[in-house]
């Protein structure tokens, strides 16, 4: 399945709300994202988006807006960092196509911003499905921190995964390097 990362426009607002008002995405989000997602958090998002930062990116199926990727910008001790987040809409899941947009983003990421050099994202504990879309986009497992995370009332695990500036071949860049 075939798909494009683009900057997002006003015209996503339809898709962006059909997919992003699964339950299954905001499962597994900070609890800033919304369920249910209704348009006006879809106004509120697209009129951020168009500001770049965070730099974020409309995964584009088809012409239609099925899911987000962002790389989210760290400051003071953390400024060579940058969190990367993502959801895709459930019927496109399981093809390969966001380890493929994480990869996409990470490149992009340390070409636009050569201070930055590691790029880092964090899953539930119990959230397979993201831990396995990072290592195949060439995370590496840095830690496990337990009990750190609560969502709906649940205590949660946090794994952090990352990737450096410079230590994988499909991450090489021109800039500095840590």
């Amino acid at each position: 399945m075939r798909f494009v990362l683009r900057p997002f426009r006003a015209a996503d607002l339809p898709g962006l709300v059909k997919h992003a008002n699964d339950p299954t995405i905001a499962a597994f989000l900070s609890d800033a994202f919304p369920h249910p997602y209704t348009e006006d958090h879809g106004r509120v998002f697209l009129n951020e988006a168009a500001q770049q930062l965070p730099f974020r990116r409309c995964i584009d199926i088809n012409g239609e807006a099925c899911g987000a990727i962002g790389l989210h910008p760290r400051h003071d001790l953390w400024r060579r960092n940058m969190e990367v987040g993502f959801w895709l809409g459930r019927e496109h899941r399981g093809h390969g196509i966001m380890a493929e947009a994480i990869k996409q983003m990470v490149v992009l990421g340390f070409a636009e911003f050569p201070e930055v050099t590691r790029i880092f994202g964090t899953t539930f504990g119990t959230n397979i499905a993201s831990q396995r879309t990072l290592e195949k986009a060439g995370f590496t497992l840095e830690a496990k921190l337990v009990g750190t995370l609560v969502k709906n009332g649940r205590v949660e695990d946090e794994w952090v995964y990352a990737v450096r500036r410079g230590r994988s071949g499909a991450f090489l860049s021109s800039g500095a390097t840590d």
